[in-house]
């Protein structure tokens, strides 16, 4: 909502333009702003505090690096969802801490079917001694050989062409991302990304100091001609890329948008990291950008998707060139993957288990996307069938931050497009549900009517155009 917020600066000390960054941020901690809250115009405020408009665009930038606001372009400036720190609220909800809503907000596996795989993992390793001794033993940082043989072996039958002495194993697929901006690029240097993408990379770019350029995405995907802008502009050294469905709009880049990409990046010698942690069989996708320019494409997956997240184990395939740099920086950060997970993860892989829990968890996911194309029939969104997430597009009037804590109220979780976006990219009007995270196809069942309930219902004091 609008405010008429107006602060005393002459309580702070400093520059005019750091005082108004915490007042901002002392507003935000009383709750004198709340997430959501849309702060005066630049010249608005400038002029009520009687200071010049450049001093508030400072300011509200500062507070904007803190993670306090966002601006959207056109819109203004807007109190961002925090979990009071400044931080984007994806946060684990304590376990047990259940408040009876549905919780559409993170895109996790299909609970269910794994705690008798786990358990029957870790009694084959108590009864193995050797395997025993390779879990409590320091090993090399790329990982043991025979888990990388078993996982690359396994990633083939996704239609993934890699060879085990490409890979590395990783704690997870952010840690593989992570690790590929550490090694590859500088601080102060430039990636490049979807202008709406995963927030995990938004985290780790901020976090080694990477200049993060946001590129436009349309229907189809990232745009060549926007990236190819970027790349003369600033510089570009790698480019982030989730070619078979972006996270959040679902998009899945087309066979000639790939092709276009990747010349232009063998063009101005940029590596691209291809974030392929939300496994594809390959007659449902294009081909891999790996597969297409293997010595240009960094490619990061992980068993987080389809077996379980706390598991922890991910793959990162490098071209032979770029094994060194990656290889001497995990083992800085880390200095191995624990190999009990890995062990863990190879057994339900020789097992069986894995495909089984592959096969099942699909069949529920194309349920729950059966669920959504009829509960959300005639309005405006997009989804992929072997998709975790789903993304709507708003009906007018409403606003994502209005409707996010509309759902909220009404008993349901989803996130809208603000913490996905890459700096002052402009944010939709829409939200991504993650469907795959409620433990029963009843409770998305009843997400999906709650959120069409709030739709017919409206944004709070909406009113007719006089």
């Amino acid at each position: 909502m609008d405010t008429n917020w107006c602060p005393d600066l002459t309580r702070y000390a400093g520059p005019r333009y750091r005082a108004l960054a915490e007042a901002i941020a002392e507003a935000v901690e009383t709750e004198a702003l709340v997430p959501g809250d849309r702060l005066p115009t630049h010249r608005a405020l400038a002029d009520a505090l009687g200071v010049t408009v450049g001093t508030v665009t400072r300011g509200y930038a500062e507070a904007e690096r803190r993670g306090l606001v966002h601006g959207q372009v056109g819109s203004g400036t807007y109190v961002r969802p925090t979990d009071g720190n400044g931080v984007e609220d994806f946060a684990l909800k304590p376990e047990g801490a259940g408040d009876g809503h549905v919780d559409f907000g993170l895109a996790f596996p299909v609970p269910g079917r794994r705690g008798p795989t786990l358990a029957d993992a870790l009694r084959g390793i108590a009864d193995d001694p050797r395997a025993l001794q390779a879990c409590l033993s320091y090993q090399p940082e790329a990982g043991l050989p025979r888990h990388r043989e078993v996982l690359a072996d396994w990633l083939r039958g996704w239609g993934v062409e890699l060879a085990a002495e490409e890979t590395l194993l990783t704690l997870g697929g952010l840690h593989g991302v992570y690790l590929t901006l550490s090694a590859l690029a500088r601080a102060g240097e430039t990636v490049a990304s979807a202008g709406l993408v995963y927030p995990g990379l938004i985290a780790a770019a901020r976090g080694l100091g990477l200049r993060h350029v946001p590129v436009e995405l349309d229907e189809h995907g990232i745009v060549p001609e926007a990236l190819e802008s970027a790349c003369r502009q600033h510089g570009v050294r790698l480019v982030y890329v989730t070619p078979d469905q972006n996270n959040p709009t679902t998009v899945c880049l087309p066979r000639s948008r790939r092709h276009a990409l990747l010349e232009i990046a063998q063009r101005y010698g940029i590596t691209v990291i291809e974030d392929a942690v939300h496994l594809v069989q390959r007659d449902e996708r294009p081909p891999a950008l790996m597969d297409l320019a293997p010595e240009n494409v960094v490619y990061v997956t992980s068993v987080s998707k389809i077996l379980a997240g706390g598991l922890r184990v991910g793959v990162v395939r490098a071209p032979r060139r770029l094994i060194g740099p990656l290889s001497q920086a995990l083992r800085g950060q880390c200095w191995m993957t624990p190999p009990l997970n890995a062990e863990v993860a190879c057994r339900w892989i020789a097992s069986g288990a894995a495909d089984e829990l592959a096969r099942w968890q699909r069949e529920e996911i194309g349920a729950r996307q059966a669920l959504v194309a009829e509960r959300l029939e005639g309005l405006d969104f997009r989804a992929r069938p072997y998709g975790f997430n789903v993304w709507l597009t708003l009906p007018e009037p409403w606003r994502a931050a209005e409707f996010v804590h509309a759902c909220a109220a009404a008993g349901v979780v989803v996130k809208g497009g603000e913490p996905f976006a890459v700096g002052r990219y402009p944010v939709p009007q829409a939200v991504r549900l993650a469907i795959t995270a409620p433990p029963q196809r009843g409770d998305v069942r009843r997400g999906l009517d709650l959120i069409r309930g709030v739709l017919a219902r409206g944004p709070a004091g909406a009113s007719a155009t006089l």
